[in-house]
């Protein structure tokens, strides 16, 4: 796999700084379906880092792996901020991670409506001091770019998290 430089640069410093701290990582993935855990595993030595990554793409999944409500995917749907927040959350009582990133949002080109556009994606950072949550609206730039820019956003995400840590 032939990951975008600036996408091996992002996970290369966050392995790096998360490694700096003695920090673990776990993934949680709808829309981009792997992405975020294949660029860090990309990285070679990342397995001190990261600990396990969930592609979560179906609704059940997202309940079964990580154990999001699904009365909470029907009340707001899959591509909302509770869910991104629930995955994260869910990911790190399921692992011995640190942290814990999620995604879900609205890739392309359809699926997207006027509620829930393509572009719409929302992601969030969990650890043991609590979830950040990030809305994107990246617009139309293609299934691939929708997917490349929140893997960096997450990874910008993930960053700022660990600069609030102590």
């Amino acid at each position: 796999m032939s990951i975008a430089p600036d996408l091996a640069a992002a996970a290369t410093d966050l392995l790096a700084a998360m490694r700096a701290r003695g920090l673990r990582i776990a993934t949680v993935e709808s829309c981009t379906g792997g992405l975020i855990a294949a660029c860090l595993t990309e990285i070679p030595g990342s397995s001190d880092v990261v600990d396990r990554g969930f592609v979560t793409y179906s609704n059940e999944a997202k309940s079964e792996l990580v154990g999001v409500p699904a009365d909470l995917i029907a009340a707001v749907g899959a591509v909302s901020e509770d869910v991104a927040r629930a995955m994260a959350e869910g990911a790190l009582a399921r692992s011995r991670a640190d942290l814990a990133v999620s995604c879900t949002g609205v890739a392309g080109p359809g699926g997207g409506s006027a509620a829930k556009p393509v572009g719409l994606v929302h992601i969030a950072c969990a650890s043991r001091d609590g979830t950040q949550h990030r809305q994107l609206l990246l617009g139309d730039l293609g299934r691939a770019g929708i997917r490349e820019a929140t893997v960096a956003q997450v990874f910008d995400l993930a960053h700022e998290v660990l600069a609030g840590r102590t």
